[in-house]
């Protein structure tokens, strides 16, 4: 089974990279299913309806999220979405659903989408819900994806291994910046500290860099925003697993960057 996974989906520059490396991407390695994280899509903060479908038409399969999916409005569409996950270890009552099983043919993959705790708010345990989770979907799939959206890379190497041998992958997302620790591990769960993002080049994590240097410089608190304009790329990981036993086979992140300078 080929998975293609792209890093947080940052505004509109970071659409408009999917849309021009994404054709290129799935050209490449012919995925059988796409997963991004977009709840940074809409904005640099959150995602809509309108924006969501938008990506499924560029060829998503689902959507995973974090902890900025939680747009008033957006909550409605979350709470009835099969397509679209929040971490799955928020408290009861929390719209939407954080597991999916995508299906393609005889092809089964199942996605748990987790948020941790380390700078973040103080959720259930991603380390029991993921490990409860897993073994629930395992039932029906082997092939076990997992985004974790969380600050603290120790945070999520710890997840990792108290993952290996139950989920086919662990891939994290949230900070914006991809790292270069893609491995298999040794019972077989692909893993990487975060896949990146796709958005603007040229920025601060996707936001304005002049903004955000203003905000550094002074310690004054300030919204940030996502300019309009500048050069755009495209950051994440392809996984091919094996589906009879759902062990990860290779993991290989990938870069594409447009020409110029913001």
């Amino acid at each position: 089974m080929r998975v293609l996974f792209l890093g947080d989906i940052v505004g509109r520059p970071g659409r408009r990279a999917l849309r021009l490396f994404l054709p290129e991407l799935l050209e490449k390695f012919d995925p059988h299913f796409v997963i991004g994280n977009a709840e940074n899509a809409a904005g640099g903060y959150g995602l809509t309806a309108k924006i969501a479908e938008e990506l499924f038409d560029l060829g998503f399969d689902l959507l995973t999220s974090g902890n900025h999916i939680w747009k008033r409005e957006f909550l409605p569409y979350l709470a009835q979405s099969q397509r679209v996950l929040r971490p799955a270890n928020y408290p009861e009552g929390a719209p939407g659903r954080g597991v999916a099983i995508l299906s393609k043919g005889e092809k089964k993959l199942a996605v748990i989408n987790l948020e941790g705790r380390v700078f973040m708010r103080a959720l259930l345990c991603p380390f029991r819900t993921g490990a409860a989770l897993a073994e629930e979907v395992r039932a029906e799939t082997p092939c076990v994806l997992v985004d974790f959206h969380a600050e603290a890379t120790s945070e999520k190497i710890a997840l990792s291994w108290y993952l290996d041998g139950r989920v086919s992958a662990l891939i994290g997302t949230h900070t914006h910046v991809q790292t270069a620790d893609a491995r298999i591990l040794p019972q077989g769960t692909a893993y990487l500290s975060d896949a990146g993002m796709c958005g603007l080049r040229d920025g601060v994590i996707g936001m304005h860099r002049g903004q955000a240097l203003e905000m550094y410089l002074t310690q004054v608190p300030r919204k940030l925003e996502v300019p309009k304009k500048g050069a755009v790329k495209v950051e994440g990981v392809f996984l091919e697993l094996d589906e009879k036993n759902g062990r990860a086979l290779r993991i290989e992140t990938f870069r594409r960057e447009e020409n110029g300078v913001c």
